[in-house]
């Protein structure tokens, strides 16, 4: 790296961290900020209250640890500022908002909102968080984390005052599923004016009627993964096995013709590539059928595709719901999203979202860097 992109990190460091300024009423806490902030991206094996202070130059984590606990600032207003900030840099109009859940393994049953649950993450059922998360993927491949929230278990938290109050959970925080809070996550996105035209999830999400209704009610076009015993006349689960309408029965007429085969992105072995069908079903509903090559797997998709798009772009669509494991890898590897060693329900905002903001700020200097790469390229090509 040159002295040149040494400051021009440097440049846009201050630059992100002026943004935070407005949320501390102390100039101690914006200082203290700015080093959680330059920690969460600083190549350090273990992110935490201890290595990031050590890195700083303090002997102890006490200061911040009192950012993430005590100080008086508002984890929503950092939000807002994170999703201002990728905006300015990856806003596009064909941009896909795409949710997903990750697990945080813990110990102990003291942070907010942990039990002993199952995480695709972790893949399996484990003492952990999870946090529902909304990313914003761009046609030019950019993607970053854009809003955030922690699943609270309803008996074994919501409904237990003593627990809530221990972790500080809000009074006015109520069971949520998590279906629900991609539903706020995406009503927050539209009323900031996120410019983006698909919504893409899994099967959780996928078979939740509410969350359809309100994408459907609301015009936003989407694509979600369904399980096999979907019911194509009414996109609800049915448990009749027999039924000619259940989405793999569907399948399972396809003829060879209605099949073809594209690429839905580039993995770490190179194209994603599969075979697709589309059947319609009328008032806008479409299914889409991906048919693994070497073994014939079949994943079914709902969409709601009320502009009529083509299956080159719902299949675009579809294969973008990888990058948010691209955002959750990049996050806790290179941005100490995992990192954390709070139990209280508003700390955990505070860290993921300024592991967010992290995020961001190393996914706008990577975008930075491969236009400069194209520019110079350009000036060198005759």
């Amino acid at each position: 790296m040159t002295r040149e992109d040494l400051a021009a990190w440097d440049q846009e460091f201050r630059d992100v961290c002026a943004r935070l300024d407005g949320l501390f009423y102390r100039t101690d806490s914006r200082a203290h900020a700015r080093h959680y902030v330059r920690g969460l991206i600083a190549p350090l094996e273990r992110k935490n209250g201890w290595t990031i202070a050590e890195y700083s130059g303090n002997p102890e984590p006490k200061a911040l640890q009192r950012l993430l606990n005590l100080s008086p600032w508002d984890a929503d207003e950092a939000r807002d500022l994170v999703r201002a900030y990728a905006m300015e840099h990856f806003a596009d109009p064909r941009a896909v908002l795409i949710a997903d859940p990750t697990g945080f393994a813990k110990k102990g049953d003291k942070s907010a909102g942990v039990q002993r649950q199952y995480s695709g993450t972790l893949g399996r059922i484990d003492n952990c968080q999870i946090g529902v998360f909304l990313a914003y993927a761009n046609t030019a491949g950019d993607r970053v984390l854009i809003d955030r929230e922690l699943y609270l278990p309803n008996e074994s938290w919501c409904a237990d005052p003593d627990r809530r109050a221990e972790a500080h959970v809000p009074g006015k925080v109520t069971f949520a599923t998590r279906p629900k809070q991609v539903q706020d996550m995406i009503e927050r996105a539209v009323a900031a004016g996120v410019p983006f035209a698909w919504f893409a999830a899994d099967e959780e999400f996928g078979q939740n009627p509410g969350l359809r209704s309100y994408l459907e009610d609301e015009g936003i076009a989407y694509a979600m993964a369904v399980p096999k015993n979907t019911d194509t006349n009414t996109g609800g689960i049915s448990s009749a096995a027999t039924l000619p309408t259940l989405v793999k029965h569907v399948a399972s007429r396809l003829k060879p013709h209605d099949w073809s085969r594209r690429a839905c992105g580039i993995g770490a072995k190179g194209f994603r590539t599969y075979d697709w069908a589309l059947v319609d079903a009328g008032d806008g509903h479409q299914y889409v059928f991906r048919r693994n090559i070497a073994d014939g797997e079949l994943a079914y998709f709902h969409c709601y595709n009320p502009h009529g798009e083509s299956l080159t772009e719902l299949v675009r669509v579809i294969g973008s719901r990888w990058p948010i494991e691209e955002c959750f890898e990049a996050a806790k590897t290179d941005a100490g999203l995992d990192n954390y060693q709070v139990r209280l329900y508003h700390a955990w905002y505070r860290h993921i979202t300024l592991s967010m903001l992290a995020m961001a700020f190393l996914a706008v200097m990577r975008h930075k860097a491969k236009k400069e790469k194209l520019h110079r390229w350009a000036e060198r090509t005759p």
